[in-house]
This record gives C-alpha cells, sequence and structure tokens, in this order.
C-alpha cells in the first residue's frame, strides 16, 4: 500500500467519525500550536533582544548601585543600603582611565514637557545629562549639528542634544540648531541633533534631550545616584576592561579586601544571559502544556483507531482471505494512525507559526520561521503515531479471518 491510499484511508477514517476525528485532530492540533507558537514568540523575542543589543552598542561597560535586570528571589535590602554612585566619583574614574575608554554619566533627571515658542511636547521627554561620550556610549550618531565640546561639560554651558521624536515635535518644519528650547522653564540652545533608532519592546529610543551632566548637576543636585558607562573599544576587550573597572571602583569607593563589590557591572553578554534564562522558562512551559495536550490527544487516536479496527473488521478479514500478510495489516493501520497524527500536527504547525509571528507583528520585527522546532513537532508527532497506533495495529493483525468474513 502507498503513501497516497494510506493518507486516502486516514481522511476516510476521519470523515467516517466525523465529531471523534474532529476533535481529536483538534487536540492534536492545539498539542503543536502551544509548542510552535512559544517557540516561535521566543524566537522572535530573541531575535528582537540581539537586534536591540546591537542598537545599545556592544563593547558599552555599565555600572550601577543595584543590578539592572534581575530574576529570582533577590536580596533588596543589601542593594539598598549601597552608597551612591556620585558624579565625583565617576569623575576620578574618568581621571584614571583614558580618554578611549569613553566615561561617562548615564542619568535620567527629569521626565517632563519641553516647550520651544508656543510648540510643546507631550510630559513624556527624558532629561538626560551625558558629556562628549553620551552618544557614542549609546550607539547614537548625529544626524546634523555638533557634540558636546569638553569645554560645554567643563562650563556647564545650557546646550542640549535632541532625540528625533523632540525634533518632530517642536520643530516639524524647521531646522532647530541654534534655537531655544525650555525644559521646566529654563532655557537652551539646540546644538545637535541625534538620528533616529526607533522603538524598544514600545518603548520610543528617540524620545530624549541631553544637557551637560555638570549643568544637571547644578539644578538638581551633586550627589545624586548615577551610573556610568565606559567603552571596552572592543567586545574582546570587555572582560579586561571589567576587570579594570571593578579594582579601580573598589579603591575608589573604600571597598573592603574581601568584601563583595558594593556595585553591580552589566555588559550586553550578561544581559543576554539573562534573557536566555527567561527564554528557556518559556520554552519549558510551551512544552510541557503542548506535551500533556498531546499525551491526551495521543490516546483520543488509539481510541478512533481500536473504533476503526472493530468497524473494518470484515475488510480485514477479505484482505486476509486474499492473501495479506499480518506485516501487511500492521503497517496500514499504523500508517493511517500515523497520517492522522501528522494532518492535525502540520495544522498545528502553520497555526502556532502564524500566531508567534504575530509578536514580531507588533514589535515590529523580522517575521521569523523556527525550522528546527517545525522538524523536531514533525518527528514528535510521528512518535506519537506509532506509539498510540501499535496496540490497536497489532489487535487488527491478530484478526482471525474466518470470524472476521463472518462479522456483521
Amino acid at each position: 500500500m502507498n503513501i497516497i491510499e494510506v493518507f486516502k484511508q486516514a481522511f476516510e477514517s476521519i470523515r467516517a467519525n466525523k465529531l471523534r476525528s474532529y476533535l481529536t485532530l483538534l487536540a492534536i492540533s492545539v498539542g503543536v500550536f502551544a509548542i510552535m507558537s512559544a517557540n516561535t514568540a521566543v524566537l522572535v523575542l530573541d531575535t528582537y533582544f540581539k537586534d536591540t543589543l546591537n542598537l545599545m552598542g556592544g563593547d558599552v561597560v555599565v555600572v550601577t548601585r543595584t543590578p539592572t535586570i534581575s530574576m529570582g528571589p533577590t536580596d533588596w535590602e543589601r542593594f539598598r543600603n549601597r552608597q551612591n554612585i556620585t558624579i565625583e566619583q565617576m569623575q576620578r574614574l574618568e581621571e584614571v582611565l583614558p580618554q578611549s575608554r569613553g566615561v561617562g554619566p548615564s542619568r535620567n533627571y527629569r521626565t517632563t514637557r519641553v516647550s520651544s515658542g508656543e510648540r510643546e511636547t507631550e510630559p513624556n521627554v527624558s532629561i538626560s545629562g551625558g558629556n562628549e561620550h553620551f552618544l557614542q556610549n549609546n550607539a547614537f550618531n548625529l544626524e546634523d549639528g555638533r557634540n558636546f565640546l569638553p569645554e560645554d561639560v567643563e562650563f556647564a554651558r545650557a546646550v542640549a542634544i535632541l532625540g528625533a521624536d523632540v525634533v518632530t515635535a517642536l520643530f516639524p518644519n524647521e531646522n532647530p540648531l541654534g534655537k531655544i528650547i525650555r525644559v521646566e522653564g529654563r532655557p537652551y540652545t539646540v546644538i545637535g541633533i541625534a538620528e533616529a533608532k526607533g522603538n524598544v519592546f514600545g518603548s520610543p529610543l528617540d524620545r530624549f534631550i541631553v544637557i551637560p551632566y555638570t549643568h544637571l548637576a547644578m539644578v538638581y543636585g551633586r550627589n545624586l545616584n548615577i551610573a556610568i558607562q565606559a567603552r571596552a573599544g572592543s567586545v574582546e576587550q570587555v572582560a579586561a576592561v571589567i576587570d579594570e573597572l571593578t579594582g579601580i571602583l573598589r579603591a575608589i569607593r573604600k571597598v573592603n579586601p574581601g568584601d563583595p563589590n558594593d556595585f553591580e557591572i552589566t555588559t550586553n553578554e550578561s544581559l543576554g544571559n539573562i534573557f536566555n534564562s527567561f527564554t528557556a522558562m518559556l520554552y519549558l512551559i510551551g512544552f510541557v502544556i503542548g506535551g500533556i495536550v498531546l499525551l491526551g490527544a495521543g490516546i483520543g487516536v488509539m481510541n478512533i483507531m481500536l473504533v476503526s479496527v472493530t468497524e473494518r473488521t470484515k475488510e480485514i478479514g477479505i484482505r486476509k482471505a486474499i492473501g495479506a500478510s499480518s506485516k501487511a495489516i500492521v503497517s496500514q493501520f499504523l500508517l493511517e494512525c500515523i497520517a492522522i497524527c501528522q494532518i492535525g500536527g502540520i495544522i498545528g504547525i502553520l497555526m502556532g507559526v502564524l500566531l508567534g509571528n504575530a509578536a514580531a507583528l507588533w514589535l515590529g520585527s523580522a517575521i521569523v520561521i523556527p525550522w528546527s522546532s517545525a522538524f523536531v513537532g514533525i518527528l514528535g508527532i510521528t512518535f506519537i503515531g506509532v506509539l498510540f497506533g501499535v496496540y490497536p495495529a497489532f489487535k487488527a493483525a491478530r484478526l482471525d479471518p474466518i470470524e472476521s468474513l463472518r462479522y456483521e
């Protein structure tokens, strides 16, 4: 019996018991769908996250007082008692490290409205303090104008670099360079415009204004907690720079020998490791849920095949009477069972990939197709077909041909 005849027979079995067959196909499809949709969605998130890390700069090391991201139980009481990372500490680190390290602060001082003349933004613009390294440390390029000069930072000048969203809101039809904007009533001269970078997880990256941190320190205070950014120069040098930063900061912050660090160092790799542990959990949940559903579906498939054997007893007797071997009967019913599973599995794979990529459309990421998961899904559903089709197939093969021909 060739494969086309097997699939025809499988469709006939499905049509003969429509409700029971459709419910079984639904169970198989849902099980595969749960696995495929989870895998596809995780692959979309993984692709999007890696693209996002590339946007944020691959060789930047960030020093913070508390962990940037935390998974699982965390002793926040220990972090809460740590001293702030201050501008003074950042400046001392800047004096020790070479200029090529691009040491600079990262601090969002306010999220507020910004105005220019009669135009005003929504109250959601981030006001950040930085120096001449801020744009490069955050993987921004200048579209027009100039970057901060060391003199702008040294003399705390009231100048600003605008993100693309702020330019669109305040200066839709004119060049903003040289114009005056106001932040909480204070005037700043626009000296530069950053190129647009888009959104990350639905949050805009271009809704910001950067002002020399020395100026904002005079307005909001110098002892506020900040983060420190530094460039390694290349991904290969990140580990060496972390060791260098750790030793210098421990000395600056007067950490006793033998005591743990009272600061956290984050890189793209560490963020990636945290994200990988999160995606692994999602994979596991998808496989567990899908596996439970597939187990129930497999039992349903076996039930269908047992009913099919009973209903086709006379057919089996005729086939045996004209010379069909037990091996041929086993192969026929086993392949029919596998075919039914494959039909439900293919439906589940297609629906899972479509739903999983809905996340890609929402995030504005690239469409992905988890070929490896689809291949494993086909193998897995084939295994289900074999596992739950063996008993009905052997039951059919053991039927007595004489008794089968008498069956009504």
